[in-house]
């Protein structure tokens, strides 16, 4: 009989299809890369001298603005790996043809453009590969969120999402604010991490960052990923200086277009987490 423990590995590459698919390695069948509101619950957990508070992290979660087939405009935020959850989607975005009329390309914010195949599939809760998850409106995420699985997708009227606040915002606004709600996993959530990250930087306002507000064409099926941010000593940012990363300041959760927070290129930091037979590993060896 083995003895498992579910251990947690970092994995940092400048080229996120490469950290991306080292981290589902480690996780295999029995484990996962961690989504956002799964991040924001080990910082929680943990004590702020914990790298989980010391570094900047890629959730695996993403965020689309879709059209349904009913015509209507939202936002789609996945948890648990969506329409962006192999490496091989993100390689296809990063080697499409730059002409505008690419479906797969980047758009002018830098977003993922996707195909309306995966919009149409995504709302209905199916990957290519066959998994299925739940998905709920706004209504139904926000009174139940007591047994929500692993993955899971929420939708967002797209002008809710667009009134979303957007730069350094008041605690106490954020833990109205429905895009942070989803974000975070639910209300219970979004209040027990804001007042953790309050506790922490000694300072009135986070830093909340979206798109939203800056898109021309809603009607372009399109995604973007966030970043959770994190900094050395807790120092945070509170006004807009630009000075919006470092490891002395502390920019919050982003996914805007303008900063790095978008970062749907390049440099990347997942957490994955998979049972490990500790029999085997020197892990949890003396060798004093």
């Amino acid at each position: 009989m083995t003895d498992n423990n579910i251990e947690a590995e970092i994995f940092f590459d400048s080229y996120l299809p490469t950290a991306f698919e080292r981290a589902l390695r480690y996780a295999g069948d029995n484990g996962f890369v961690a989504s956002l509101p799964q991040l924001l619950r080990a910082r929680v957990a943990s004590d702020y001298a914990n790298v989980i508070w010391n570094n900047w992290f890629k959730p695996n979660s993403e965020e689309s603005v879709v059209r349904t087939s009913g015509g209507t405009n939202v936002v789609l935020i996945i948890h648990g790996g969506g329409i962006f959850g192999t490496p091989a989607r993100f390689e296809t975005l990063f080697r499409s043809d730059t002409n505008r009329y690419c479906e797969t390309s980047f758009t002018g914010l830098f977003a993922g453009k996707i195909t309306e195949q995966e919009v149409r599939m995504a709302l209905e809760g199916r990957l290519p590969n066959g998994t299925e998850f739940p998905v709920y409106t706004y209504t139904e995420f926000q009174n139940d969120t007591q047994d929500l699985p692993r993955r899971y997708g929420v939708t967002l009227d797209f002008d809710l999402a667009k009134s979303s606040p957007v730069g350094y915002v008041d605690f106490d606004v954020l833990k109205e604010d429905p895009l942070m709600i989803v974000r975070a996993g639910g209300v219970e959530q979004t209040h027990a991490y804001l007042d953790k990250v309050r506790a922490r930087h000694q300072t009135g306002v986070m830093g909340s960052w979206h798109p939203f507000n800056m898109i021309v064409d809603k009607d372009q099926g399109q995604t973007c990923v966030p970043d959770l941010a994190g900094n050395a000593g807790g120092k945070g940012s509170d006004a807009d200086d630009f000075h919006l990363w470092g490891m002395d300041s502390d920019y919050g959760i982003g996914a805007d277009g303008n900063t790095n927070s978008t970062s749907m290129i390049n440099v990347a930091r997942y957490v994955a987490v998979a049972p490990r037979d500790a029999s085997v590993s020197v892990r949890h060896l003396s060798f004093g």
